[in-house]
């Protein structure tokens, strides 16, 4: 809401070095200083943490509920950020939780396992690009408190984006986001539009999208170039709505 009411650049949203919080959000952080109940303004004391993916709660919903899941991060990344959703996975793959977990009398690290996992060709095709990034969000345990170790090993969250850029933390994999804004204000401005109009976006509105996504750029990504692009776009305005009369039927 902070971003609307003060016509904020949309890319903050990925890239913003403070957050709002109160006492109990801050001590789950690891924040000093921060007493009360209320929410305020607080700026992070350090680079561990910044936009909405260092946010406990989409990192607890990209979560199992024992254990980190670099995939659902990946994944989530890929379809709710960049909008290029991995397809689903071929028959008969196991769940990364029936892979062998143990190996010289040790458990395993969701890494090794993952490792093992794709190891089959009709799994690498996919998770080589979802695995890296979930992986640079693994210093992030399931509610999103930092972490540097898992099952007493030291976290391996080294890998490689898409385009081959190198990641391994969350700042590092903010920073190769933002250099490419275009698919993020595109994926931002789609699922604002299927807000506003209550529906998913379909291929003849790509047009309206990619027209309120240029205006944008030209307006440094503010909120308000993009609100008011859906709301004076002829899909939003040229809505029809079924009115249900008092006999129950359906009129447009």
């Amino acid at each position: 809401m902070v971003w609307f009411v003060k016509d904020r650049s949309a890319l903050e949203l990925y890239s913003a070095d403070y957050t709002y919080l109160n006492e109990a959000l801050a001590k789950h952080y690891g924040i000093p200083g921060i007493t009360g109940t209320h929410f305020r303004k607080v700026q992070y004391p350090d680079a561990t943490r910044r936009g909405i993916l260092g946010h406990g709660s989409i990192l607890t919903l990209t979560s199992h509920a024992n254990r980190t899941s670099p995939v659902l991060r990946g994944k989530w990344v890929l379809e709710v950020l960049l909008g290029a959703p991995p397809p689903p996975p071929p028959p008969g793959i196991p769940d990364l939780d029936e892979t062998e977990a143990f190996e010289a009398g040790r458990l395993l690290t969701t890494r090794e396992r993952m490792e093992l996992h794709r190891s089959s060709p009709s799994c690498n095709s996919c998770h080589r690009f979802m695995d890296p990034i979930g992986l640079a969000l693994d210093n992030y345990d399931v509610t999103g408190r930092w972490r540097i170790r898992e099952n007493g090993m030291p976290l391996d969250t080294k890998g490689e984006f898409y385009d081959g850029t190198m990641i391994e933390t969350p700042s590092a994999l903010q920073e190769v986001l933002v250099k490419r804004p275009i698919p993020l204000v595109r994926t931002f401005t789609e699922n604002l539009m299927a807000y506003a109009l209550g529906r998913r976006v379909e291929y003849y509105d790509q047009p309206t999208i990619r027209s309120i996504t240029a205006q944008a750029e030209e307006d440094d990504y503010r909120m308000s170039s993009f609100i008011l692009g859906v709301v004076l776009s002829d899909a939003f305005r040229m809505q029809q709505v079924n009115v249900v009369a008092d006999d129950g039927s359906g009129i447009n």
